[in-house]
């Protein structure tokens, strides 16, 4: 069973971004204010990986005017997203699946925060296309997950750093460390480089990273 789909791990799971990603919830705020540069006041917003409706609930708390559809694999995480948007559930479409069972759109806007990281580079490129596919043109595109530079001794060394801040933030240090080691052992993390090509080769432009925070990158980009 993925710790997504554990009903205990799951109503833990608002605690772990603030303690596991640098400046987490100003993450969120800038990928809010990026979509806001070019989203209306009406925007339709596609957010994927949307369990446990953090993002959503920022997004729809700062833009009363905008609608959302929000996609993840999840049913517990689709079911802690509804309680966690409580009086904004009714601007808010939620979708069990992956990209394809999103609607066709056309979009405003996307997000995908600390998503991305977990699917395979040849699945994850599919997945950008889609995204761009939902989007109208010129729309914006926010991501953020983990990427990372380097050889394996250089990314060793930031996956410690990683369990170095989860640990600072009061997460078990032996608890850290094993998050840092699985994390660099199983999740197919891109170095910034090919995770810009991917975007681009999806037919994204203007590509710009707005926010690096140890193993963490974000980008905005334009359909």
């Amino acid at each position: 069973m993925s710790s997504f789909d554990d009903p205990a791990a799951v109503a833990r799971y608002a605690e772990a971004p603030r303690r596991l990603v640098p400046g987490f919830l100003d993450l969120q705020r800038m990928a809010l204010l990026l979509l806001a540069e070019r989203a209306p006041h009406d925007a339709r917003i596609l957010v994927l990986g949307a369990g446990g409706g953090l993002e959503l609930k920022v997004f729809a708390e700062a833009q009363p005017g905008w609608r959302f559809d929000g996609v993840d694999p999840s049913a517990e995480m689709l079911r802690l997203a509804e309680a966690t948007l409580g009086a904004h559930a009714g601007r808010v479409r939620l979708h069990e699946g992956y990209i394809d069972t999103a609607p066709a759109g056309p979009f405003d806007g996307a997000a995908c925060l600390l998503t991305l990281h977990f699917i395979q580079p040849a699945e994850r490129a599919a997945t950008l296309r889609a995204v761009h596919e939902r989007l109208k043109p010129g729309a914006p595109f926010v991501t953020a997950h983990h990427s990372i530079p380097g050889d394996d001794a250089e990314r060793a060394l930031w996956f410690a750093r990683y369990a170095a801040f989860a640990a600072s933030s009061g997460v078990p240090r032996a608890q850290a460390e094993r998050a840092g080691a699985t994390i660099g052992d199983r999740l197919p993390v891109l170095s910034p480089a090919e995770d810009e090509a991917l975007l681009r080769d999806a037919g994204f432009r203007d590509v710009a990273l707005f926010y690096a925070g140890f193993t963490f990158r974000g980008w905005v980009a334009l359909a």
